[in-house]
């Protein structure tokens, strides 16, 4: 009988570092689109009232959140959640963003604006512009 020589040719040693072989699952899947949706999305909501940024940062964020959206029912990536709220404020942000818009656009075209273009024109100091700006928020509001 003879005793195993060392060291034994079937051991392989230790383990190397890295992944372990038998729960090797890869590193967690991330979704930044999503992170980037519910960010812009804020951000258009809050700036939506400087047109530009409502625009800019609403169309982005609603871009973002149906592609990581879809990334994540796809399984390729977690929060679906946050992708979905991230594209419904950016949603939010920018049809708020076109109403204003619309709203400056319709104003600034009125009867009402060009009569106070008119009267300051023609106003000979700073009282008189004042009387024409309160003119035009009265016209404006009745």
């Amino acid at each position: 009988m003879s005793l195993p020589s060392y060291p034994d040719p079937s051991y392989s040693g230790p383990p190397s570092p890295g992944p372990d072989p038998y729960n090797d699952q890869g590193p967690a899947p991330k979704n930044g689109l999503a992170l980037a949706a519910l960010i812009l999305g804020l951000l258009a909501c809050v700036f939506f009232w400087t047109v530009a940024g409502g625009l800019l940062f609403g169309l982005l964020a609603v871009v973002f959140g149906i592609i990581g959206a879809l990334r994540a029912r796809q399984g390729r990536a977690p929060r679906k959640v946050m992708a979905i709220i991230g594209g419904v404020l950016g949603a939010l942000g920018l049809i708020a963003s076109v109403v204003l818009l619309v709203w400056v656009v319709n104003v600034l075209d009125s009867q009402e604006f060009k009569d106070y273009e008119r009267c300051v024109d023609r106003s000979s100091g700073q009282a008189a512009e004042d009387r024409c700006t309160d003119d035009l928020i009265d016209e404006l509001t009745n």
